[in-house]
């Protein structure tokens, strides 16, 4: 299997990622392992818990566009939702569901490095 397979096999839009990249896969695949080091840099769960909403919308709004333009499908509709929750005034909403797409996250990221 292939870092493209298996990150179609965790819901990557592969086909909407290589139309994107204009079908560079390495291109694809360079920009994919930039993603850990944003994610590590742009904290949000640490955010949330010490009470920085402010800066925690921020860093989640800065992965959703991370995250989307990879066409990382299911961290960009996490991170889609966590933003919303945010502007909605609900950061405790927005704390679960980041807890819950961390996992996803996890994986995908495990995924970028077993290749990267």
């Amino acid at each position: 299997m292939d870092i493209l397979t298996e990150l179609k096999n965790l819901g990557v839009n592969i086909d909407e990622a290589m139309n994107r990249f204009m079908n560079n896969e390495g291109l694809y695949i360079k920009m994919l392992a930039k993603l850990q080091p944003n994610i590590e840099k742009l904290p949000v769960l640490s955010l949330c818990e010490a009470g920085d909403n402010e800066q925690a919308l921020a860093n989640a709004h800065t992965l959703k566009g991370i995250t989307g333009n990879l066409s990382l499908t299911p961290l960009f509709n996490g991170y889609t939702r966590i933003v919303e929750l945010f502007r909605a005034g609900k950061p405790d909403d927005a704390q679960k569901m980041l807890k819950d797409i961390l996992p996803v996250q996890d994986e995908i990221v495990a995924c970028i490095n077993k290749y990267c």
